[in-house]
């Protein structure tokens, strides 16, 4: 006989284990799982009910673990929400951007800036960004800043470039550079991180406690896709240590009740940064103290390429629009090793940004020497996005046990541009290689990377399925896995990533009591409308967190 806090009943268990065991019924004791019964309900004597459990029946709706997202930016995602919305839908042209900045401007208080994210130029009917002297008119007395899907872009109006001492004889930043007209004047376009940051650092910056409360905020849309356990995959990207301090705050007061893990960025962690004294086992303490185990520390951030769409990405052959283009790298190979390096001798698992096959050969290089410097068995560094990956690269990644975090949503949202401008048909079939991934038993994960792309496992594990783009056609259909495959490469595959397959990651008893509800099986369901499926609640710890309606407690 057991005492459970919370006993499920009549559900269709989906446990994820390694036998793809189904169940019917779970028991959780202190928020872990303590026994689990194939009958959608155990008999009445294995329980004991003095202490009144709480029971939620699920009349048949389908319990799974909850799911994993191992590369987005919660924190980035908080702060966009609040902003006009640039993106495609629902603005078709540069001047509906245009007439929702002028509508904010007026809402906005004098001295404050006015900002946008998220438009596309390769979605726009202009096929361009907008410039600057389209922001004048639009807005002309308070500073302007909109940032690109891909987060590697932005446009200022001219009074945001006057603020951040930008004028026509500023030099291109190291890593990115500012964007020029025919005539050679500043278009205020920035192109790459660095040229961001040029501007980004003198908007005002939100207070540590601001930027808790707004991750509070977005952090229920979060649970209502069914994620339990979270990756922000760029802690200190745009605004240094007080997105550090935000985040645990966030998770320490309770604002954030998802489990979290932070990559943080490297230059917070090398010998100029904040936190240059710490090994990678005495910050991970240190965030574990400040949250109550809430949160961890997942490894340290860096780039190596930009944007495929946006033609920063490295590639080994040029671009198919533009023959004498092939993207850089953002580091010098030795430099690069020698930074990698670094990090890895202090014990730092590594994640690196790479999206174009010459970026991914070169952070291959850069962790292999890192490896042959100082060989770690299980050290699992990452590679994240590895859109272009070819199959020499997963040879190589599979034999030095590199892990794989697929934004595998890249190939709705921009496959069908990539087949025609960027890649063209035969290396964009090839995008994001799940089946070739999964053939060689290499450590992958999904990711939807928001707020680049909207937070939905469930809609990222339909598009590895199925290989559907925006425009409906299939892109490489060769390269697709199965339903199965694709849940657990957001459950129990995440979960291995993040170093805690023992913990999580599957419904097994003495696992952590994670789970998502779903209203209806994706594993029979036709697998056109996965990405249809409703989360219904959201439980972490074996505590409800979110719940679409309100379910009978008995």
């Amino acid at each position: 006989m057991i005492s459970p806090d919370l006993l499920i009943i009549n559900a269709n268990i989906l446990t994820i284990d390694s036998k793809h065991s189904r169940a019917g019924s779970v028991a959780v004791t202190d928020g872990v799982i303590a026994k689990i019964w194939p009958e959608k309900e155990p008999q009445r004597e294995e329980i004991d009910h003095s202490k009144e459990p709480t029971m939620i029946d699920l009349k048949g709706s389908t319990l799974i673990p909850g799911f994993i997202d191992t590369h987005n930016h919660l924190l980035m995602y908080s702060r966009f929400r609040k902003q006009a919305d640039c993106g495609t839908p629902p603005n078709r042209t540069i001047q509906d951007i245009l007439d929702r900045m002028s509508d904010l401007a007026q809402e906005t208080p004098d001295n404050e800036w006015v900002l946008g994210w998220g438009y596309d130029n390769t979605l726009l009917e202009e096929q361009r960004h907008p410039t600057r002297q389209e922001l004048d008119a639009a807005v002309s007395d308070k500073p302007v800043f909109i940032r690109h899907i891909s987060a590697h872009f932005a446009v200022a109006n001219s009074l945001a470039l006057q603020l951040a001492g930008i004028d026509e004889t500023t030099e291109d930043p190291n890593g990115g550079f500012l964007g020029r007209d025919e005539a050679g004047h500043l278009d205020g376009v920035l192109h790459e991180i660095p040229a961001l940051s040029l501007v980004q650092d003198v908007i005002p910056l939100p207070t540590e406690d601001e930027l808790a409360s707004l991750m509070g905020e977005a952090s229920h849309d979060y649970l209502a896709q069914g994620i339990t356990t979270s990756t922000d995959a760029g802690v200190g990207l745009d605004l240094g240590l007080t997105e550090f301090n935000a985040h645990l705050k966030a998770v320490k007061q309770g604002l954030n009740p998802i489990r979290m893990r932070f990559m943080v960025l490297h230059h917070l962690l090398n010998k100029d940064g904040y936190f240059k004294d710490y090994t990678a086992e005495q910050l991970d303490t240190y965030i574990q103290n400040q949250t109550d185990n809430r949160a961890y520390l997942d490894s340290a951030k860096f780039f190596q390429d930009g944007s495929i769409q946006g033609l920063t990405g490295a590639l080994r052959e040029p671009y198919y629009c533009e023959p004498e283009l092939s993207g850089e790298l953002l580091n010098e190979q030795q430099d690069f090793n020698k930074a990698i390096f670094e990090l890895h001798n202090k014990g730092y698992r590594i994640a690196t940004h790479g999206n174009g096959d010459r970026a991914i050969g070169s952070i291959i290089e850069a962790y292999e020497n890192a490896l042959n410097e100082k060989p770690i068995s299980d050290h699992r560094h990452r590679i994240e996005h590895v859109q272009t990956a070819t199959f020499q690269d997963l040879d190589k990644i599979k034999e030095l046990d590199i892990a794989a975090s697929f934004f595998i949503n890249h190939v709705y949202y921009w496959g069908d541009h990539h087949k025609r401008l960027f890649l063209g048909p035969e290396r964009a079939a090839k995008m994001n290689r799940l089946a070739d991934a999964a053939s060689k038993d290499i450590l992958y994960t999904l990711h939807s990377d928001c707020p680049i792309t909207p937070i939905s496992p469930l809609f990222s594990i339909w598009i590895a399925v199925n290989r559907i783009t925006r425009e409906g056609d299939v892109l490489g259909d060769k390269q697709a896995v199965s339903v199965e495959e694709a849940l657990r490469s957001m459950t129990i595959y995440g979960a291995k990533l993040n170093f805690e397959e023992d913990i999580t990651g599957s419904i097994e008893i003495g696992k952590r009591a994670d789970f998502a509800v779903l209203g209806a099986d994706p594993t029979t369901i036709d697998p056109k409308n996965i990405k249809d499926i409703q989360v219904e609640a959201t439980i972490i710890g074996g505590k409800v967190v979110y719940s679409q309606k309100k379910r009978q407690l008995t």
